[in-house]
């Protein structure tokens, strides 16, 4: 098994709902929720890598780790990378996981389930994708699609591309991508020095840069598919869903 270690990348700044990470759900900052929900996977040592003072301040206090990175990063994967250099600069950790921290209601077991194919087989990169059962997600281009060929397990792709329209196209499933990633260290280290590429910029997916690179990403298919908080109407389903779940 190679050694795991789980950054969280949180910026303060966002658009649609400003100072996100520390909006409050079931009584605690959300940033606190997915960094709580990362130690349960207890898969690996698990870090938040913030610009914020704010956001650092309130994962100490719940009892975490947090590292104040650049202001300037333009993706979460420069700010993981940022983060693993600093801390971990002997290179022990083979598996990088970068996990958003607007999941405050993921399962632990997603976590593990991402990072699994990197412990086990080749690729350069590992991601989750969840089959389509709502008919109104097949032509939504906010749930990202991933196409794959069969992996080495029932439950495995390769991906071969990853789209916001309807694809591929005839009989048969469809996959919503989960944008969850487990990085070899190497792999990320080119990732983040490669510049956006043509497909990237166009399709807005930071992912279809490793393809493009001839990067390889191989996909664990799962039953399930957290709720991400992108807006305020999100932010009331998961403090709903957390709530309930007391």
């Amino acid at each position: 098994m190679s050694e795991i270690f789980v950054v969280i990348p949180a910026r303060l700044g966002a658009t649609r709902l400003p100072r996100k990470p520390l909006e409050v759900i079931a009584g605690e900052p959300m940033i606190v929720h997915v960094w709580r929900r990362a130690c349960e996977a207890d898969a690996g040592p698990v870090l938040v890598a913030t610009d914020s003072l704010d956001i650092a301040d309130a994962i100490e206090a719940a009892g975490g780790r947090a590292l104040l990175t650049s202001e300037d990063h333009t993706s979460g994967s420069d700010r993981v990378h940022e983060a693993i250099c600093k801390v971990d600069p002997d290179r022990r950790y083979d598996v990088v996981v970068n996990l958003q921290g607007d999941l405050p209601t993921l399962e632990p077991e997603l976590l593990v389930a991402c990072a699994a194919p990197l412990t086990q087989g080749d690729a350069d990169i590992a991601t989750l994708a969840s089959e389509i059962t709502d008919a109104a997600e097949r032509d939504d281009p906010h749930v990202v699609k991933v196409v794959g060929t069969p992996g080495s397990s029932p439950d495995l792709l390769r991906a071969l591309y990853f789209t916001r329209a309807t694809a591929p196209h005839g009989e048969g499933p469809l996959y919503h991508h989960i944008g969850l990633y487990a990085f070899r260290r190497h792999a990320l280290e080119r990732f983040v020095a490669l510049p956006p590429s043509v497909l990237e910029t166009r399709e807005r997916l930071e992912q279809l840069r490793a393809l493009e690179a001839g990067m390889t990403i191989d996909v664990t298919l799962v039953d399930t598919v957290p709720l991400g908080v992108d807006t305020p109407a999100d932010l009331e389903r998961a403090r709903a869903m957390l709530e309930q779940q007391g």
